[in-house]
């Protein structure tokens, strides 16, 4: 089990790497199900497909410029006999929008799938931290 938590891991390392400090944003569409759905917290409705999603992203990386990106604490949770995972991560990140740094910290859950044998995410749901009590 070790090891297929691995190749997840690396492979949502390698969709973040791609959209922020490789800028390589097109890779995303080897990464992305053509069936994928995300909830982000800046569209009022879920983005639904493959190039939807890609939009999203990519809208991002148009007016974002990432100086760094790390994830913090995961946790990979193993289903479907190896063939399916939900990855939840907190993450922070330093970005340049509009001329101006800012840290942005928040969480994220990634499904996937493995699919024709290779992992596709076919879901993702991020936010904001919460601000502490």
């Amino acid at each position: 089990m070790s090891a297929i938590k691995d190749e997840i891991w690396q492979m949502v390392q390698k969709v973040n790497r791609a959209w922020t400090v490789e800028g390589k944003i097109d890779q995303l569409k080897d990464y992305f199900h053509r069936d994928m759905v995300a909830i982000t917290p800046n569209d009022a409705k879920r983005l639904r497909g493959q190039s939807a999603c890609f939009a999203g992203w990519l809208g991002f990386t148009q007016i974002a410029k990432t100086n760094y990106f790390k994830e913090i604490d995961p946790l990979i949770q193993i289903y479907c006999g190896g063939n399916a995972a939900v990855v939840t991560y907190d993450y922070e990140g330093e970005f340049v929008i509009n001329g101006q740094t800012m840290i942005l910290r928040g969480r994220d859950m990634m499904v996937l799938i493995k699919e024709n044998d290779r992992w596709w995410v076919v879901a993702d749901q991020f936010s904001p931290m919460p601000k502490k009590n």
